[in-house]
């Protein structure tokens, strides 16, 4: 049976922005530590636990956290491609537009994300994480709703930039929450999971279409007629999320007091700390000054580029390739399909070889062939099948942006540098959505050799950088270890937040011997809200 050990806790202070668990009458004020999870152990007492509560806490938190985090990204997923949706249900026609315009209404959005994003930053450091990007869910619902009501360009043009706006809280919140609830080993599945949504929002998205096409009528054009179902389902699905959504593991009401315990001490091992709602601006600045940053960005930037072309156009593609309006949409599932099974099949091999960057590399030579099929393969009306092979190896390019989201978040610590570092790489997002959709252009159709051009020297950059990034990482490991031998530490330590199932069950005399040398909430680093730059015992994951 496990035991509580009590520490005592340090000199206590008043602290207005103090944590407190969900049911403590009795609980203590909150002590001067640097993140609020240390403040609740503090409080609270280190507590020691068996493996199997641990993995009985960690199910109640996937059953409760992971389904909320997937229905947030499907919808915004959703929302944002109902415009690829309704392409080819008369848009263009009904609401008058041009070539350019239809592209600048699939770049807009991303200018709305870029221009929100150092906001989304500061709120998601500064306030309840859940209440956040609840409220986000229900602005860009409404958003999507009010679309219904646009018929011209500038009408579409400024309701898909709030669209964006509200959208922007949405990857770095998703990413936040799989840092504040998961260990690092754990991170890259549960990160997958709801990246892959991304391919369920096809498939999905794709057969609502397909029916929703169908609705003739003299009130409302077929476009408006999806994005008035998309908005309304975003809308009561956010409500649903404020409901339920904790904001963190010590204010989870679901959990029991000791739940909460085993939930925070579990995620030590990470280094990383959970939240400290302090902004930083020596991370900040920190953030901008470190070369990871600036790789994470080309790289998702790269991606993006090539991604947002063909995700708005990639309707417009395949019905070139010979297909009826709705043979298009039905021919986009498997589309979603093989992006589900690349997400979350990378995310797999990657937990297993724990070498991130080699399956991206891995990952990025499917698009490379899929792009070099449909570049070469003539459009003679009996290469349809190949065409589509090509179009399908491209659906790989999906697993790589949740690849590179969770590899830059497992290698940043500290609150602030966390969110921050997310932002950074979410502008590279934007920016390449946003140049992406015009390397693509109607008159270029139906080859579109430009941007398939354009796209395939992305996904070899991409791939470059993915077999680059570890040669760095492992740099960085190396001057860890030397400043901690300068500190008098072991140069060698054992990453735990990395281990596996099978190994985090240990013998009951070595179990025993590490609790001997348990490090104390106020000498832990992870719990400090130190960056990882600032902490040696910060370990960088290839």
């Amino acid at each position: 049976m496990a035991s509580d050990s009590k520490i005592a806790p340090p000199t206590q202070v008043e602290d207005a922005d103090a944590i407190s668990p969900a049911t403590r009458p009795n609980a203590p004020p909150a002590t001067v530590l640097a993140d609020k999870a240390a403040q609740f152990i503090s409080q609270h007492g280190v507590v020691s636990y068996t493996y199997e509560e641990e993995r009985a806490v960690l199910k109640r938190v996937d059953m409760r956290i992971l389904p909320l985090l997937l229905g947030a990204y499907f919808f915004q997923q959703l929302d944002k491609s109902s415009l690829s949706y309704v392409s080819i249900f008369g848009i263009i026609d009904d609401a008058h537009l041009t070539s350019q315009e239809y592209s600048w209404l699939g770049s807009i959005l991303y200018f709305g994300q870029l221009a929100f994003q150092p906001l989304a930053a500061f709120l998601l450091v500064r306030l309840p994480t859940g209440k956040v990007i609840g409220t986000a869910i229900v602005l860009w619902g409404i958003s999507e709703t009010l679309l219904a009501v646009a018929k011209n360009f500038p009408a579409l043009i400024a309701l898909r930039f709030f669209l964006g706006a509200f959208e922007a809280l949405i990857a770095p919140s998703c990413i936040a929450i799989t840092q504040m609830w998961w260990l690092r080993s754990e991170q890259t599945l549960r990160n997958s999971y709801w990246n892959a949504m991304n391919g369920v929002t096809a498939v999905v998205g794709s057969l609502v279409t397909y029916g929703l096409g169908h609705i003739i009528t003299e009130k409302l054009f077929r476009y408006q007629i999806i994005f008035l179902f998309c908005g309304l389902l975003t809308v009561l699905f956010g409500l649903t999320f404020l409901y339920f959504m904790p904001d963190s593991p010590m204010e989870a009401k679901y959990l029991s007091e000791r739940d909460q315990l085993i939930a925070v001490e579990r995620l030590r091992a990470n280094q990383m700390g959970v939240a400290s709602r302090q902004w930083r601006w020596d991370h900040a600045i920190e953030t901008l000054l470190d070369l990871k940053t600036w790789l994470w960005f080309f790289a998702m930037t790269s991606i993006s580029i090539a991604s947002g072309g063909i995700s708005t156009f990639g309707n417009l593609i395949v019905k070139d390739f010979g297909f009826t309006n709705f043979n298009a949409i039905l021919f986009n599932i498997p589309f979603g399909v093989i992006q589900v099974g690349s997400i979350v099949g990378s995310a797999w091999l990657a937990t297993r070889l724990q070498r991130k960057g080699l399956v991206l590399a891995i990952t990025a030579a499917f698009p490379i062939i899929g792009t070099i099929l449909m570049l070469t393969v003539p459009r003679n009306g009996n290469t349809k099948g190949a065409l589509l092979f090509g179009y399908y190896l491209v659906s790989f390019l999906g697993a790589i942006t949740p690849m590179i989201f969770t590899w830059q978040g497992q290698n940043t610590g500290g609150d602030t540098k966390r969110k921050t570092t997310t932002g950074v790489v979410i502008v590279g997002m934007c920016t390449g959505n946003i140049i992406g959709p015009h390397l693509f252009d109607i008159k270029d159709a139906p080859l579109y050799r430009p941007g398939l051009i354009a796209s395939l020297v992305q996904f070899a950059f991409v791939g470059a950088l993915g077999l680059l990034i570890p040669v760095y990482l492992m740099y960085l490991n190396k001057r860890h270890a030397a400043k901690r031998v300068q500190l008098g530490k072991r140069a060698d330590l054992q990453d735990k937040s990395m281990m596996t199932k099978k190994d985090q069950q240990q013998p009951e005399d070595e179990e025993a011997e590490q609790k001997e040398h348990i490090t104390s909430v106020e000498d832990d680093n992870g719990l400090q809200d130190l960056s990882d730059l600032q902490n040696e015992d910060f370990i960088y994951v290839y």
